[in-house]
């Protein structure tokens, strides 16, 4: 994906999300906290960009959305797939910058290193990697995320 697609940060997607994480630290819900205000208003837990699943246009994984023709068939790194014979393996976070609500981060994805291994029962190991990155509305660079997915060359020998 080379183009990307918006990812508006919620508040309340924010709260929600820290909570599911059991999380309850005011700085992902109370702007009024001394400890929010310190870093400029209410910011996103680590991982929470993972959610700007929902709002990829063709995210494959999410069979709920209304579509038109199959769901997309996904490939070109980090996500495993194929005939249930890839996985998600590693998924890899780096922050750069502070993302508040408010923003819209613009979310683009692009395809990394490939290389391979030999597996013991499933013949090579096939590893593919897809780097997305967030931005937000400035321009600035806010998170990088690196996916790696393995694929093994043939069904696993039982």
């Amino acid at each position: 994906m080379a183009d990307g697609f918006e990812f508006p940060v919620d508040r309340t997607a924010v709260m929600l999300f820290a909570r599911a994480l059991l999380d309850i630290r005011p700085e992902f819900s109370d702007p009024d906290a001394a400890e929010t205000k310190a870093l400029g208003g209410i910011v996103v837990p680590p991982t929470f960009v993972q959610s700007s699943a929902h709002w990829q246009p063709d995210y494959g994984l999410d069979l709920t959305r209304p579509r038109k023709g199959p769901p997309p068939v996904r490939g070109g790194g980090g996500g495993g797939g194929g005939v249930g014979r890839g996985l998600h393996a590693e998924q890899h976070y780096e922050y750069h910058h502070p993302i508040h609500t408010g923003d819209t981060l613009t979310v683009t994805s692009r395809p990394g290193e490939r290389w391979e291994r030999q597996g013991r029962r499933g013949g090579k190991l096939l590893f593919s990697e897809s780097i997305t990155e967030y931005r937000n509305q400035d321009g600035v660079l806010c998170v990088t995320a690196r996916s790696i997915g393995v694929q093994t060359e043939r069904a696993v020998d039982q």
